[in-house]
This record gives C-alpha cells, sequence and structure tokens, in this order.
C-alpha cells in the first residue's frame, strides 16, 4: 500500500493532521490548565486513604479522584499501581484508573470540539456504565488471591507525608503549572501519534475499505461487531488518552457505527503498550483478566450507549465529507487559539519559575517528563551529587540502565 503513497497523499494527510490539531488547540491548553490546578491543590495522599474496598463510597471517590487527575493512560496506570501498592482495592484502583481516562475535563473538551456534542456526552455516559459495572463483578474476577500475588510482586511503599497548599500562593500556581506542562510532555508522543495516523487515516484509507471492515445496514448485529471490533483496533493502533481522539474522528467518518467509535474511544487502557506494563506490574495471569475484563466492559458500554442515544433519538447521522475545515480561517477557533496560547505562555513561565516561587515539593521524572510528588516517589537516586525522582520503579530501572551504558 505504501508503495503507492505519493507525496502529494503525504501531504494531504500531515495537512490533514495539522487542521485537526488546530480546531482542538485551545480545547486541550483548556483541559490541560485545569487538570494541572486540580492535580496541584487535591491531596493525592487522602486519595490512597479512601480506597481500601469496592464498595459504593470507596468506587464513588475513586470516580471523583480520578476524574480530577490526569488524562494521560501511562500516568494513570502508574497511580493505579501506586494507590494499590499502598493499600487501595484493586478493583477501586482499576475505577481510578478508568475514571481519569475517561471523564476527565480534557477529553470531554476535545471530543465536544472534533467530534460533537453527542461523543462527548457519550463518553461520560459510557465511563459511568463501565464504572458501575467493574464496580459489580470486580470482586468476582479480581480475587483476593489472584490480587494478594499481585500485591506481592510490587515493593513496599515508602513512608506518607501530607502536604497542604494554599490555593492564593505563588508556589501552589508553579506546581499546577508544572503538572500542565508534565502532563503535555507526557502525551506529546501520543497526541502526534494520534494526530498523524487519523490524518493519514482520512486521507488514504478508501471508505470502501472500512465499510468492509466494519459491517453495516444490519441494524443490532452491525453494533455489535463494532463494538467488538473497535476496541481491538486501539489494542493494536498504539495511540492512548486524548490522542485517540483524532483516530476515532477518523473511524466515525469512514464509517464505524456509534457505539464501536465510542467503545474504540474507552479502549485506551489496553493499548499493546499498556498491556506490556501491567504484565510487568500484576505478572502474565491478572493482566489477561485485565485485558479480557476491560474489553468486554468497554465493548459492553459502547452497546449501552448506543442503544441509550437510539432510544431519544440522538444517534448523530451525519458523517461530514471533511473531519475538520481544510483551511485556517478568522473565526471563534483562531480568536479561542490565539488566547490560550497566551494563558499557555504564562503557564511555561510559572512552571519554568518554579524554584523562585518557593515550590520543592515536586520533582521531574527525567524519563517521562511527569511530575513526581517527592514524598510519594517510587524510587530516587543521586546522582552527580543532584537528586534525581521516579513516578514509577520502570523509570527508575531505564535510568539506571541508561546511565550505566554511558559510563561503561
Amino acid at each position: 500500500m505504501l508503495a503507492f503513497v505519493s507525496l502529494a497523499d503525504i501531504g494531504d494527510s500531515l495537512r490533514e493532521a495539522f487542521y485537526m490539531f488546530w480546531a482542538t488547540l485551545w480545547a486541550l491548553i483548556l483541559g490541560f490548565t485545569l487538570s494541572g490546578a486540580v492535580q496541584a491543590f487535591v491531596s493525592k495522599q487522602h486519595m490512597q486513604r479512601v480506597m481500601g474496598d469496592h464498595r459504593a463510597p470507596a468506587v464513588v471517590r475513586a470516580s471523583f479522584f480520578g476524574m480530577v487527575s490526569s488524562s494521560c493512560s501511562y500516568a494513570a496506570t502508574a497511580m493505579a499501581k501506586s494507590l494499590f501498592r499502598k493499600g487501595a482495592d484493586f478493583t477501586t484502583a482499576m475505577i481510578f484508573m478508568f475514571a481519569s481516562t475517561n471523564l476527565v475535563i480534557e477529553l470531554g473538551i476535545v471530543l465536544w470540539v472534533l467530534m460533537g456534542w453527542q461523543f462527548a456526552v457519550a463518553e461520560y455516559i459510557g465511563g459511568v456504565i463501565m464504572i458501575v459495572v467493574l464496580a459489580l463483578i470486580g470482586g468476582f474476577v479480581f480475587t483476593n488471591r489472584i490480587t494478594k500475588d499481585a500485591r506481592a510482586r510490587l515493593e513496599p511503599a515508602g513512608d506518607e507525608h501530607e502536604h497542604t497548599v494554599s490555593i492564593t500562593s505563588k508556589a501552589g500556581w508553579a506546581d499546577a503549572a508544572t503538572y500542565t506542562v508534565s502532563d503535555v510532555n507526557m502525551l506529546r508522543r501520543e497526541l502526534l501519534i494520534g494526530y498523524v495516523v487519523a490524518g493519514f487515516l482520512a486521507v488514504l484509507v478508501p471508505m470502501e475499505w472500512w465499510n468492509k471492515l466494519f459491517v453495516q445496514g444490519h441494524g443490532f448485529w452491525t453494533t455489535l461487531q463494532n463494538i467488538i471490533i473497535g476496541p481491538l483496533i486501539a489494542v493494536i493502533s498504539f495511540v492512548c488518552s486524548v490522542g485517540n481522539v483524532p483516530m476515532a474522528a477518523a473511524l466515525w467518518h469512514g464509517g464505524i457505527s456509534f457505539g464501536g467509535v465510542i467503545s474504540f474511544i474507552f479502549a485506551d487502557l489496553i493499548t499493546f503498550p499498556l498491556l506490556l506494563v501491567y504484565r510487568k506490574y500484576y505478572g502474565l495471569r491478572l493482566t489477561a483478566r485485565l485485558f479480557f475484563t476491560f474489553w468486554a466492559i468497554m465493548s459492553l458500554a459502547g452497546l449501552a450507549v448506543e442503544g441509550v442515544f437510539a432510544l431519544f433519538g440522538a444517534v448523530p447521522a451525519s458523517r461530514p465529507e471533511a473531519i475538520v475545515p481544510e483551511h485556517i480561517t478568522w473565526n471563534y477557533t483562531t480568536v479561542l487559539n490565539i488566547i490560550f496560547l497566551a494563558v499557555f505562555g504564562v503557564v511555561l513561565w510559572l512552571a519554568h519559575t518554579r524554584k523562585q516561587a518557593g515550590s520543592d515539593r515536586f520533582a521531574i521524572d527525567p524519563m517521562c517528563g511527569m511530575q513526581v510528588e517527592k514524598g510519594n516517589a517510587a524510587a530516587h537516586v543521586i546522582q552527580d551529587g543532584e537528586d534525581v525522582w521516579f513516578c514509577s520503579d520502570d523509570c527508575a530501572e531505564r535510568f539506571l540502565r541508561e546511565h550505566t551504558t554511558r559510563l561503561s
């Protein structure tokens, strides 16, 4: 197929990707900025103390704390592992992960801007459905015996430290800005891949090809096939978090059903790289259960969402020929982009002046760019007399391997 791709096709694909990015730029900045502020002023230590079971109060708390955390799938996975290691119930930790990647602000905003309000609303409704289903079946699927073995694989947690930050302090807002920048750094590869892949899919893949992949015109059986195939595309696409929204737009443009595209968006937690992370954290046996359970729940949620929207006649019927406008015009999107680029400039300045603002509570993981609270860091080493802090054992191991290679 690549042999027949011309330079013009490549140019058209990259241009399509850029216009998708331009259409959602202000939404990304707004979402990440709000997310960074909430992460800085909401105590993660409190999260860890209130999720020791998967009864209704713990489920509600885990969902709320997930909603106000980062949307990065990798960060959510590392945080869920940390919560589980420090005493949270395994099912509740997974619920936190679901909420962290499906109920966050920036995801809803980007979906609304790029695909329409129905998709944004469907994301939140489906996220709630997935959480409820996981809470109901989690205790039967993730039994104490198998999760006990998984917990034994993880190192004991370090000491907990409580911190309080005033919302009026410059140091607190500098921390919030650093969270925002860290989240963007963590997601930049996923976002780049997501927009570029979506651009190529929109330009190069004929509508007939999607029509053959996704069964159409058979009512319920069409939806059923689409919601099963949707998550599998996510597994092999390697695109997670907010980065899979532009690809979802390309799939919707190509003919996948409403429920199918929703199940695809949900499936950012079972991409192949994350399955490898789960295997490292929890072992192959629990990873297999996670994959099949998540796949079933995500497909079920996509089916339920389409059913609810069909009941109210709200399933979107139009599939625009162009995913986004193919030129930049002086409209509300351009104005909002200019305003929020200025906001992001302020965020970058605050993050740059974090130390001058008196904030010494956080450090930046040199491997993934994530902001780490020093009191809760997974590991730390001293390199050339400097303290280096890590968000996960995996980042620490990669850092040590690379540093050892350089020394040798």
